[in-house]
C-alpha cells in the first residue's frame, strides 16, 4: 500500500483537485487497493475552530466539469505527525515545500515530490490567486498521471 499526500497551501484547490483526480486515476487503473490518498494544507487560513472549509466553488466546478466530484472533502492542516503517516508528500509549489520542511524540520526519508516534476516541469500556479482553475486542473491531471505511472513501474 502507497500512501500520498497532496498538499497545497489552503486545501480548497490544488491538493484536493489532485487528490480527486489522482483517486480517479488509480480506481480507471484498477488500483485502489495499492494506494491511500488524501490531501491537506501548510497553512490554516481555511480552517476556523478545528472546522476546514470545503472545497472552494470554482474548484468544484471545474472538477465536476470533467465528471469528478470531491464530495464532502474540507480543508485539513498539514500536521508534524503526517510525516511518518505518508510514504509520498506531493506539493504543489516550492512555498508549499518550503512551509512542509520548516514543520517536519527537513525531509530525511526523501518523501517529498513536487507534483510538477511529473508533468509541466514547474510549479503548479494557486488558481487562487490566477483564478485559472483550468490550466490548474490541466496541469495538475498531467503531474497525476505522470506520478501513477513512475509508481506503477
Amino acid at each position: 500500500m502507497t500512501r500520498v499526500l497532496f498538499v497545497c497551501l489552503g486545501n480548497i484547490c490544488r491538493s484536493p483537485m489532485a487528490e480527486c483526480v489522482f483517486k480517479k486515476l488509480v480506481s480507471d487503473a484498477g488500483r485502489e487497493k495499492d494506494f491511500t490518498v488524501a490531501s491537506a494544507a501548510t497553512s490554516d487560513d481555511e480552517i476556523a475552530g478545528g472546522i476546514g472549509n470545503p472545497v472552494y466553488p470554482p474548484a468544484k466546478k471545474e472538477l465536476a466539469r470533467h465528471g469528478l466530484d470531491p464530495g464532502e472533502k474540507r480543508a485539513v492542516q498539514l500536521a508534524y505527525g503526517d510525516y511518518q503517516k505518508w510514504d509520498l508528500i506531493v506539493l504543489m509549489d516550492r512555498h508549499n515545500r518550503s512551509a512542509a520542511l520548516r514543520l517536519f524540520g527537513g525531509d530525511p526519508d526523501s518523501k517529498f515530490r513536487m507534483l510538477g516534476d511529473y508533468g509541466t516541469g514547474h510549479d503548479i500556479a494557486d488558481p487562487w490567486f490566477t483564478r485559472d482553475f483550468e490550466t490548474a486542473y490541466r496541469e495538475i491531471v498531467e503531474g497525476c498521471e505522470g506520478l501513477l505511472a513512475a509508481l506503477m513501474e
